[in-house]
């Protein structure tokens, strides 16, 4: 592997040695250290990938005991937030994508106080609609916090999706998600070529750096989809 190994192709990675039993349960696998000069990339990378594994349930991580395979583990559903091309093309579908509109606002009130911040607290506020072989597939209404993500204000976000950057280039320690059934408002019928108060499947999900709230985001998508997911 190479420095640019991000931390999802080390978690792989450790997850195939778990698996063939080459980090045997009950035992104490590789510093960080050694990891990181193993797989040619930062500490923080193998950090995040460990993390990830210890939250599912397959480590055991003690300050100054080192990392521990768990003997028995409990395996804990997980979800990994999706890149919506990756999920277009892993259909068969082209992807595209069409920023709507970008604005600096105060967010309302049901998005501030998810977030937790001040009233006054202004946001960046995205609307990008994702298209797959031409045809509407999701609708993004998004609000990001710019003191989570320094430099927001310069990224070109028609060329890479907020949804794919931000998967890709910001990390996050917690996060919150919600699944519902919600009647179509009139933008989102619009641009997803439904009639209002149609039934559409939709996605609201906050994550969090530490107690620094990053992004609010609410995906609605097209009348038909069908959400699946490994457990």
């Amino acid at each position: 592997m190479t420095a640019a190994t991000g931390w999802q192709a080390i978690r792989d990675a450790a997850l195939a040695r778990l698996r063939s039993g080459r980090w045997a349960p009950g035992t104490l696998i590789p510093t960080e250290a050694e990891l990181a000069a193993e797989f040619g990339c930062a500490r923080a990378t193998v950090n995040r990938a460990l993390r990830d594994l210890a939250a599912a349930g397959y480590l055991d991580r003690r300050r100054k005991s080192g990392t521990r395979v768990v003997p028995h583990p409990v395996r804990k559903a997980t979800l990994t937030i999706p890149v919506i091309r990756k999920e277009v093309e892993g259909l068969g579908g082209t992807y595209a994508h069409v920023l709507i509109s970008r604005a600096t606002a105060v967010p309302p009130t049901a998005v501030r106080s998810a977030l937790g911040l001040p009233a006054d607290r202004p946001l960046l506020h995205l609307c990008t609609l994702h298209r797959a072989d031409g045809a509407a597939y999701a609708h993004e209404d998004r609000w990001l916090n710019p003191e989570a993500v320094p430099g927001l204000d310069r990224l070109d976000l028609t060329v890479t999706s907020a949804n794919e950057w931000l998967v890709g280039q910001v990390p996050y320690t917690d996060g919150r998600l919600s699944l519902s059934a919600a009647a179509a408002s009139p933008e989102e019928a619009r641009h997803l070529g439904c009639a209002p108060g149609a039934a559409l499947f939709t996605v609201e999900r906050i994550t969090w750096l530490q107690r620094r709230p990053i992004t609010w985001v609410r995906l609605s998508y097209a009348p038909g989809h069908r959400l699946t997911t490994d457990i």
